[in-house]
C-alpha cells in the first residue's frame, strides 16, 4: 500500500500564510488591504522550481526518477542488506569519497563518470554498479562508512522510526492529545519553533455538533 501526502494542499496554506502576512504588514503601513488569489496548482508550481526549469531550459520533459536527482549523482536511496538509506554526492569531491567507501576507486577515471552531468546522465548505470555493492553490508554499516567521508547520507524512515527518532523526541514535536471520546493520542504539534513563544495542543478535537450552539449564534445573531 502506498501513502500519499497533500503536497498541494499543504503548500497552498504554507504559501498563503506568507501572502496573509505579508498583506497584514503592508496594511499596516499604508492602510491598504489585499486581495490573495492562493491555489494549489500555482503552489505545486512553484516548489516544482527544478524541474520547471528543466523543462523551460531543455524543451524535454523530466523523467521519472523516484528518489533521485535530476542533475547529479549519486545522489538518492540506495537499498542496504537490511534496510534502504540516502546518500547526496552532489559534487566531484564528494564523488570521489563515494568511490573509495564502496572499494572501487576505478570509478574515480571511468569518462562514463568523470563530471556531475555524465554522472547524471548514466544515471541508471552507475545506481546499478553501487546497488551491487550497497547490499553487501547493512545500512548502519553504511551510514557509518560515508558519515566518516563526509559524504552526506541519512536512514530512510518508516513513520514509526522517524516519530520515535532521538532529535524528534528531544524537540518535542509529538505531543499528547485527549479525543472527544476520552481516549489518548498523540499528535504532531506545530513543527516550527520562535524564540520566546511555547506552542503547545491547547485545544482538543471537538465532539460532533459540540460547538453548533456557537456557530449559530455567531453566524445568525
Amino acid at each position: 500500500m502506498k501513502c500519499g501526502v497533500p503536497l498541494g494542499d499543504f503548500g497552498a496554506g504554507l504559501y498563503g500564510a506568507f501572502c496573509i502576512t505579508s498583506a497584514i504588514l503592508r496594511a499596516r503601513e499604508t492602510g491598504e488591504g489585499a486581495f490573495i488569489d492562493c491555489s494549489m496548482l500555482a503552489g505545486l508550481l512553484g516548489m516544482a522550481a527544478l524541474q520547471t526549469s528543466e523543462y523551460f531550459g531543455t524543451g524535454a520533459a523530466p523523467r521519472r526518477l523516484g528518489s533521485a536527482h535530476p542533475r547529479a549523482a549519486p545522489y538518492q536511496g540506495f537499498q542496504a542488506s537490511d534496510a534502504p538509506f540516502m546518500i547526496a554526492a552532489g559534487n566531484d569531491k564528494l564523488w570521489l569519497a563515494v568511490c573509495d567507501a564502496v572499494g572501487m576507486p576505478q570509478l574515480k577515471t571511468d569518462p562514463r563518470f568523470e563530471t556531475n552531468t555524465l554522472r547524471a546522465k548514466n544515471q541508471k548505470l552507475l545506481e546499478q554498479i553501487l546497488q551491487r555493492e550497497f547490499s553487501k553490508r547493512s545500512k548502519a554499516e553504511w551510514l557509518d562508512e560515508l558519515d566518516r567521508r563526509g559524504v552526506p547520507c541519512a536512514p530512510i524512515n518508516t513513520y514509526a522510526e522517524v516519530l520515535d527518532d532521538p532529535h524528534v523526541r528531544a524537540t518535542r514535536l509529538v505531543r499528547d492529545m485527549t479525543l472527544p471520546n476520552g481516549r489518548k493520542t498523540r499528535t504532531v504539534a506545530f513543527p516550527m519553533k520562535i524564540s520566546g513563544y511555547e506552542f503547545s495542543v491547547y485545544r482538543n478535537p471537538p465532539l460532533l455538533g459540540e460547538h453548533n450552539d456557537e456557530v449559530f449564534a455567531e453566524w445568525l445573531g
